[in-house]
């Protein structure tokens, strides 16, 4: 699993840092998960294909989380793309898209899904044979969806030697991967315990922005690998995340903690700042394993 970090900061984009947008890497997937001003210009500088990016996820309908999201489709346009492009995002995003697109008379040649997003309860929005993806809901100014990445638990691993002793035909290998016990071919059954391996661990990744501290999403991100959760505020500046629904970098983790996830990236930091190392410092309080997202920075887990 790889986390692409496109942008990370609130507001407003600047010249050097770009508001959130980024790209989740996950079983021959490429997620790209909200879509801030900027986010095509930031996908060619790190050499991220359009191509790939089959299935977009909106957290909410402020600017900094979607306003790069015309441009992208119109580009896609430009670029002749074919395959479908699934949105998930809330209700309203659609009315916006469209109404654009028509009144530039720029509709896409592929084909534009979307996935309307009103429930307030934590919902599966995604699935196919390998992964899942799930809402969290979260507490914003406007109605706002975290989300949670899943890796379905994989086939189990084939002991070539324990195999091939035990005279076991080709044909039974899939069965066996799919965790079946066998005949081999002298009739005798081979327990699949004894000829295979348990799969990896499956992975998790959770994204939690934009979000007042909110206890709630404890129970659905409990044991992710990793966690992405906004820090919009120092502790010099706490009081203003109640009254603007963000989170300091403190509460991101005590969330963490709580939640005893193996990794906290800190992230949608207000642009008042100028050291980001300060955030990290006062998250170290609560949570040990604290990592700083940053435009372009790459994690893998």
């Amino acid at each position: 699993m790889k986390l692409n970090i496109l942008g990370c900061y609130s507001a407003t984009p600047r010249t050097f840092t770009n508001p959130t947008a980024q790209v989740l890497e996950i079983k021959n997937h490429q997620f790209l998960i909200d879509c801030g001003e900027g986010t095509q210009v930031q996908l060619r500088r790190h050499k991220i294909k359009f191509n790939r990016i089959k299935h977009i996820f909106i957290s909410h309908l402020h600017g900094d989380h979607c306003f790069g999201l015309v441009g992208l489709i119109s580009t896609m346009r430009l670029l002749t793309r074919e395959a479908d492009l699934h949105i998930y995002a809330p209700k309203g995003l659609k009315e916006v898209i469209t109404l654009q697109m028509k009144l530039a008379n720029s509709w896409t040649d592929y084909q534009l899904i979307f996935h309307e997003l009103t429930n307030t309860g934590s919902e599966l929005i995604f699935e196919d044979n390998k992964v899942e993806v799930y809402t969290i809901p979260l507490d914003h100014r406007v109605y706002t969806n975290g989300f949670l990445f899943k890796e379905k638990v994989g086939e189990r691993k084939l002991d070539m030697n324990a195999v091939l002793n035990a005279d076991i035909d080709v044909a039974y290998y899939r069965k066996i991967k799919q965790g079946f016990d066998v005949l081999n071919n002298k009739g005798e059954r081979i327990k699949n315990e004894t000829i295979t391996s348990p799969p990896e661990k499956p992975k998790s990744y959770a994204f939690c922005s934009d979000t007042a501290y909110k206890e709630d999403i404890i129970p659905l991100i409990t044991g992710v690998d990793a966690l992405y959760h906004e820090s919009t505020f120092l502790e010099q500046h706490a009081l203003l995340a109640p009254k603007t629904k963000h989170s300091t970098a403190k509460e991101a983790a005590k969330i963490a903690s709580q939640a005893n996830v193996g990794k906290l990236i800190l992230g949608h930091y207000s642009t008042r700042y100028d050291d980001l190392n300060l955030f990290k410092v006062e998250a170290n309080e609560y949570f040990e394993n604290v990592e700083l997202a940053d435009d372009g920075k790459v994690f893998e887990f």
